[in-house]
């Protein structure tokens, strides 16, 4: 269940205009923020953003699928399942959570470094292609100057 804090800053984020992805990114903090903390672990920074957004969408931020050729079927029929579970109060299965929490909690913690969610950055940016990239660039050009 995420916590209240990031469901606040999502319905903030919300009511502002922002994009779903904007108030997603509220609950990948969290989780990034979890496997930090030794909340549990997580195999890779990908595993860690999947269960953000899974997260996200459960808790109702309209988050579309990703469009096929992005990911894999599983990912996307788990995304549409998770949609369709949003704002549903169907009791949780207790054995499945524990079972799941205890998994997690097995897996590593170093996979939410600097350096490793760096490298996440970099290469799903690479996948966006050069005109994306020095749109992004330039933005974040600007931003550093507007907090100097």
């Amino acid at each position: 269940m995420p916590e209240e804090s990031a469901i606040e800053k999502a319905r903030e984020d919300a009511k502002e205009g922002k994009s779903p992805s904007t108030q997603a990114g509220e609950f990948v903090r969290e989780e990034i923020d979890h496997v930090r903390e030794g909340v549990h672990g997580a195999r890779s920074v990908q595993q860690a953003i999947a269960i953000g957004l899974s997260k996200a969408r459960r808790a109702g931020v309209k988050l579309p699928p990703p469009k096929k050729g992005k990911a894999s079927s599983a990912v996307r029929r788990q995304a549409v399942r998770d949609l369709a579970k949003a704002g549903s109060r169907r009791k949780v299965s207790r054995k499945r959570s524990r079972a799941t929490l205890g998994a997690l909690r097995r897996e590593s913690r170093g996979t939410a470094t600097r350096s490793q969610l760096a490298a996440q950055a970099r290469s799903s940016a690479r996948r966006r292609g050069p005109a994306a990239r020095r749109r992004a660039a330039e933005k974040a050009a600007k931003t550093r100057r507007k907090s100097k």
